[in-house]
């Protein structure tokens, strides 16, 4: 049909009521199990699909789930982090039939509004939130409109939503630890958004360790940035222009990893001869670059599939809860070796 099948198409095709077929469509008694099965057929045939906008008026349910990244626009086409994060949660909502809308916003008050647009509209079941912050007005926004949510990380503030958690703490002592085996005492830390939630836990949980090991301030720092390959470059070229530069570098991401070798090879820094370099998220960037980058290894699809059944056992009636996911790896490559004597 060259327009959009509707239900008096279908009850004309099939030889009905209208209310037979709004009962057949919709699992409500009044009709018989042949003729119910008669109308489905018909409607499959004609390529009818619910109509999500009447759905959501009468009290059922859109069907759609919600995803929200407020974060420059320049950053997201060049991280994998996100792509891999969206395939996970598209594998388990397609398996339910359910639709992805996905938006970006040019920063967290431009999210709440789409939040609250979405919620007026009743343009969607749920939300997956992404980006936690260390002071986050989404969950309160959230609670307050009742829109079922599920965070991807945990949030700097008390809140009653389901979160999927990363052990960034953990991961980032498994970092520390490799680079202090091998003898690096001068470690700078290229990190992420400062006012990110798992940025800040990066943070303390690098300071904590280099205490632990007994490095000063002076010897464990982090410089944070916008995740994109020009700061993450940038950054490093600062870092290396000081006096006493770093032994080491460890980069909150893959892009900026790759982006820190490239100025390392400018400036005739060999890798890992007088510079190592950590990058925390794997990826086929890390895997073609020579020499080969060591990372942290997760399953970031995973990630995605655990929050998005956590969303749907959210719409099912469970109970708000916190999952762990599979905690980060170290795959240590030739981008890792122990500093020269004389540094």
């Amino acid at each position: 049909m060259a327009r959009r099948p509707t239900i008096k198409d279908i009850a004309r095709q099939a030889g009905v009521s209208e209310s037979a077929v709004s009962f057949a469509l919709n699992n409500r008694p009044g009709v018989s199990q042949n003729t119910r099965a008669r109308i489905r057929r018909v409607a499959e045939e004609l390529g009818w699909q619910p109509n999500s906008a009447a759905r959501a008026l009468s009290g059922e349910r859109s069907g759609v789930v919600g995803l929200v990244l407020a974060r420059p626009a320049h950053t997201l086409g060049v991280e994998s982090f996100f792509l891999q994060l969206v395939s996970g949660i598209q594998e388990v909502l397609a398996a339910g039939r359910i639709a992805l809308l996905f938006q970006v916003a040019p920063d967290l008050d431009a999210e709440c509004a789409v939040y609250r647009r979405w919620w007026a509209e009743r343009r969607v079941d749920g939300v997956i939130v992404v980006d936690p912050r260390s002071d986050d007005p989404r969950p309160a926004l959230l609670e307050e409109l009742a829109l079922p949510a599920v965070t991807v990380g945990e949030t700097g503030v008390p809140c009653a939503l389901s979160a999927v958690r990363a052990d960034d703490a953990g991961a980032m002592a498994q970092v520390l630890d490799h680079l202090y085996g091998l003898g690096h005492r001068r470690i700078a830390h290229v990190a992420g958004l400062p006012e990110l939630a798992h940025t800040e836990r990066r943070i303390r949980s690098l300071r904590a360790e280099a205490q632990r090991l007994g490095l000063g301030p002076g010897q464990v720092r982090s410089v944070p940035t916008d995740y994109s390959d020009a700061e993450g470059a940038a950054a490093t070229r600062r870092i290396l222009a000081e006096p006493e530069p770093p032994t080491a570098i460890v980069y909150d991401n893959d892009v900026m990893a790759v982006a820190g070798a490239a100025v390392a090879a400018e400036l005739g820094i060999p890798v890992p001869g007088r510079l190592s370099l950590v990058a925390w998220d794997d990826s086929a960037l890390c895997r073609v670059t020579h020499p080969r980058l060591t990372a942290l290894v997760r399953d970031t699809a995973g990630f995605g599939r655990i929050a998005a059944e956590e969303l749907l056992a959210v719409l099912a009636g469970s109970p708000p809860r916190s999952r762990e996911s599979e905690r980060p790896r170290l795959e240590p490559r030739e981008s890792t070796a122990p500093p020269p004597a004389a540094y």
